[in-house]
């Protein structure tokens, strides 16, 4: 007894030497919460509808505690590896001890919501992610007032982009000039229509160009939509000369002129006539063309050629001056105007040429005028030269006198001058003559 005694003092001795340090580590664990350092990271998750989703549930200084993830209604989709939840659009991508990862394929509207990542500590910590689901607009269409419109006439157009999530933003094109409508937006449930109006004065530079409807959706890039505009108008005529190609219309020549009418629908009717008279015997009209075989004087004036459609109708002046056959000097103004219906009518080429011809004309007004006042002053500077020299050749002439008479007989100076004097004092009224 004395020996197990002995044997066990020393164990006995020391055991209250070990016993507290030990105890101290496990009060300590045990009042050290797990998880402590721990952090749950996730991000927020935007897809289009039908597309596929991806929630992460990230663990920072993992120590191996549990990950599970759950729905907007908190049931447990994926615990750890295992999926509880019978959906199979839920599919497990990465299991670690640090990361929980799930897609969800072909997602809807009802898929929207809150997602919860849950860690098993102690507390347990909680964190969520949100999906918000796009739907682009299922249609895009752009109905249009009149099919057919006439220049000058407003027509309306809209475009209506339906059924999308969020509201959609729509821009208006014609071409590649960007144009300023007015939206409406009606919301269904979740879902919204937009409606956009565009108001637009057509010309007949419109007839041909595209109008575009562009929709500007975080769910789609490049929707659009367009309709190409009809425009009807009316003829725009032009009168070209084919002979003589250049230079002078002379006295004893040929002149042959063509009309030539462009309109929506194409001109129907075609006819030449001369302003203000009657249309000479000679002339010969075949169509759009006016063939004057012999110029003469009479033949000046102005000649039109009018063309009509359904639309309206214009017309083209082409004014003609007979030279002579000897004339060499080029015409100061062409020939050509064409003058439309209302001044309204007139299109930018239109304006371009009346310009061009009233400036030809101004030109032509002016020379006359500065020759005529050159010819005026030379003409009144020779009948002075002439009136003057008619008065100097008048006054011109051998000049005598009957002043000294009887001095011829004198013997000398003295007895000349005492003649002189006396002839002056006796004399009668002097007398002068012209020869």
């Amino acid at each position: 007894m004395a020996g197990r005694a002995q044997h066990s003092g020393p164990a006995a001795r020391g055991a209250p030497g070990l016993l507290p340090p030990l105890l101290l580590l496990l009060c300590a664990a045990a009042l050290i919460p797990a998880g402590v350092g721990q952090n749950l990271v996730t991000e927020d998750v935007t897809v289009v509808e039908g597309d596929v989703a991806t929630i992460s549930c990230r663990v920072k200084n993992s120590d191996d505690s549990v990950i599970q993830l759950l729905n907007p209604n908190r049931q447990t989709i994926y615990f750890r590896d295992f999926r509880p939840l019978k959906d199979s659009r839920f599919q497990l991508v990465n299991f670690s001890n640090s990361e929980l990862r799930v897609s969800l394929t072909n997602v809807s509207i009802s898929d929207e919501g809150r997602y919860f990542c849950q860690l098993y500590t102690d507390p347990p910590q909680e964190i969520y992610t949100t999906i918000t689901v796009l739907v682009p607009p299922r249609n895009l269409v752009i109905d249009i007032q009149k099919e057919i419109a006439v220049e000058g006439e407003e027509i309306e157009l809209n475009c209506t982009a339906m059924a999308s999530r969020p509201a959609t933003t729509i821009r208006w094109f014609k071409g590649n000039k960007e144009l300023t409508g007015k939206s409406e937006v009606e919301q269904w449930s979740d879902m919204y229509t937009v409606t956009s109006q565009l108001l637009l004065k057509v010309a007949r530079e419109d007839d041909g160009v595209p109008v575009i409807c562009l929709v500007d959706h975080p769910a789609v890039k490049d929707l659009q939509t367009q309709r190409y505009l009809e425009v009807m108008y009316k003829p725009q005529v032009r009168v070209s000369q084919n002979y003589p190609v250049q230079g002078l219309t002379r006295e004893g020549e040929p002149l042959e002129l063509t009309c030539a009418a462009f309109g929506k629908p194409q001109p129907t009717d075609m006819r030449w006539l001369r302003v203000d008279d009657e249309m000479p015997q000679h002339v010969v009209v075949s169509g759009s063309n006016l063939l004057i075989s012999n110029l003469n004087k009479t033949d000046n004036g102005t000649y039109r050629c009018e063309a009509s459609n359904a639309v309206g109708k214009s017309h083209a002046d082409y004014m003609l001056f007979v030279y002579d056959t000897t004339a060499t000097t080029e015409p100061a103004a062409h020939g050509f105007t064409q003058l439309p219906n209302s001044a309204e009518e007139l299109d930018a080429g239109d304006r371009s040429d009346s310009r061009a011809g009233e400036e030809g004309a101004i030109r032509s007004v002016d020379h006359a005028v500065v020759g005529g006042v050159v010819a005026v002053v030379v003409f009144a500077m020779l009948c002075l030269l002439i009136i003057l020299g008619r008065y100097f050749a008048r006054h011109k002439g051998t000049y005598f006198t009957h002043e000294a008479k009887g001095a011829d007989d004198a013997a000398d100076a003295d007895t000349a001058i005492i003649n002189a004097e006396g002839g002056q004092n006796n004399s009668e009224e002097k007398k002068e003559y012209f020869i």
